[in-house]
C-alpha cells in the first residue's frame, strides 16, 4: 500500500509501505476512506514531537471500513463503517478505567502517527479496536464524520469542559484555526453570553463568526481592550489557547478574569512563561490536556441530529494520492483560507442496473 512516511524535521513522502497486519488479538485493520491532517502532524514535520521516529506512516483521524479482526475483537467486524479515534485505549489500566485514555498506561494514548504507524494510508491497524473505533451512523458523511477523531473532542474536552464553560458566562477564543472554530461552536452548547474570538487572519475571523463568535478582535488590534470593554474590565471569565505558541499563552493569561479559568488546548513546541508574578493573587485556574476521546459517542449523537457546523469545516478535499498537495495547501492556510482539509473518497457498493 502507499501511505505518508515521516523521514525526519520538514521530510516526508508518499510512498509504498508494508501493508498492515494484525498482530495482536484486539488489532483491527481499517481500510481508509476520508482521513485529515491535524496541526500536530505539522508540529511533527517541524520537529516539535522527537518521539515520532523516521520511517513513521503520520496520522491519527480517519474514516474507513473494517477489513479484518483479531480473534478477541467483539464489537465490530468486517464491513463495518468506522471512525478511527486519535486516542487509543486498552480499557483496563487505571487511567483508562478513569475516562483517561489519553493516557493510557496499557499500550494505547495517542500512539497512531506517533509511536506506531498511523492513519494517512490506504490501510491502517488500530490497535484496540473494541474501544479504538466507533460505528458511524449512516447519515454522517465521511468527510464530517472524521472531524469527530480529534478536533471535534479535542476542543469540547481540553478547551470547553476543561474551561467549565457555564451559561450566562464569557469566552474568549485565541486562535479561530479548526479547533478553535471547534471550541466556539462547543461552547455554544452551554449557552454562554457571549463568545469573543481572537485571530490575525481576516478569514478565521470571518469564519469565527459564522461558527457563533459575537464578536471578534485581531490580534494586532488591542483584543484584551476588547474583552475589558465588554465586560466592564473585569475579564473573561475562561479563556481558551488554540494556537500553540508563547505569545497566544500569555494574552491568554492576561485576558482572563480573576476567578477565571485558561484552558490550553494547543500543542507547545517552545517555552511560554508563567506570568506568577501577575496571577498568584488571582486565584486563575489553568489547565493543559491531551484529549481522551470520552466524548466521542456523544459529540457523534450531536452531529447526526445537526447540532454542530461540520460541513462549513470542510473547505478542501482532494484523494488520497495528492497528499503532498493537501499539506501544503493546510501549512499555508493564511493564504490558501484552508479549514480542514478532507483526502480520500468514501467507498460505495457497485450496484447493477437491470435494462429492459
Amino acid at each position: 500500500m502507499k501511505g505518508l512516511v515521516f523521514h525526519g524535521p520538514g521530510q516526508s513522502a508518499w510512498e509504498e509501505v508494508p501493508d498492515p497486519a494484525v498482530k495482536e488479538p484486539t488489532d483491527a485493520i481499517v481500510r481508509v476512506s476520508a482521513v485529515t491532517i491535524c496541526g500536530t502532524d505539522l508540529h511533527i514535520l517541524k520537529g516539535d514531537v522527537p518521539e515520532v521516529q523516521p520511517g513513521t506512516v503520520l496520522g491519527h483521524e480517519a474514516v474507513g471500513e473494517i477489513v479484518e479482526v483479531g480473534s478477541d475483537v467483539l464489537t465490530v467486524r468486517p464491513g463495518d463503517r468506522v471512525l478511527i479515534s486519535c486516542i487509543s485505549s486498552c480499557g483496563r489500566c487505571s487511567s483508562c478505567r478513569e475516562r483517561m485514555y489519553g493516557q493510557c498506561r496499557g499500550g494505547g494514548g495517542w500512539i497512531l502517527g506517533h509511536l506506531v504507524d498511523g492513519t494517512q494510508a490506504e490501510y491502517v491497524r488500530v490497535p484496540f479496536a473494541d474501544l479504538s473505533v466507533h460505528a458511524l451512523p449512516a447519515t454522517l458523511d465521511g468527510k464530517d464524520a472524521v472531524l469527530f477523531a480529534d478536533i471535534f473532542p479535542t476542543s469540547y474536552e481540553v478547551g470547553v469542559l476543561n474551561g467549565h464553560v457555564r451559561p450566562g458566562e464569557t469566552v474568549a477564543v485565541v486562535g479561530a484555526g479548526p479547533i478553535g472554530l471547534a471550541a466556539i461552536a462547543t461552547a455554544r452548547l452551554f449557552s454562554p453570553e457571549r463568545i469573543i474570538a481572537v485571530d490575525l487572519a481576516p478569514a478565521r475571523l470571518e469564519a469565527a463568526h459564522r461558527f457563533g463568535a459575537d464578536a471578534v478582535a485581531d490580534v494586532h488590534e488591542a483584543p484584551r481592550q476588547l474583552v475589558a470593554d465588554l465586560t466592564d474590565g473585569l475579564g473573561a471569565d475562561v479563556v481558551i489557547e488554540a494556537v500553540g505558541v508563547p505569545e497566544s499563552f500569555e494574552l491568554c493569561t492576561r485576558m482572563v478574569r480573576p476567578g477565571g479559568h485558561v484552558a490550553n488546548i494547543g500543542v507547545h513546541g517552545r517555552p511560554a512563561t508563567l506570568h506568577l508574578e501577575d496571577l498568584w493573587s488571582k486565584n486563575v485556574t489553568v489547565t493543559t490536556g491531551l484529549v481522551d476521546t470520552h466524548s466521542t459517542p456523544t459529540l457523534l449523537r450531536l452531529a447526526a441530529a445537526g447540532r454542530l457546523p461540520t460541513a462549513q469545516l470542510v473547505t478542501h478535499t482532494f484523494p488520497l494520492d495528492r497528499m503532498a498537495e493537501a499539506y501544503e495547501v493546510f501549512a499555508h492556510a493564511a493564504t490558501t483560507g484552508a479549514l480542514k482539509v478532507v483526502l480520500g473518497e468514501e467507498q460505495h457498493e457497485a450496484v447493477a442496473v437491470r435494462t429492459a
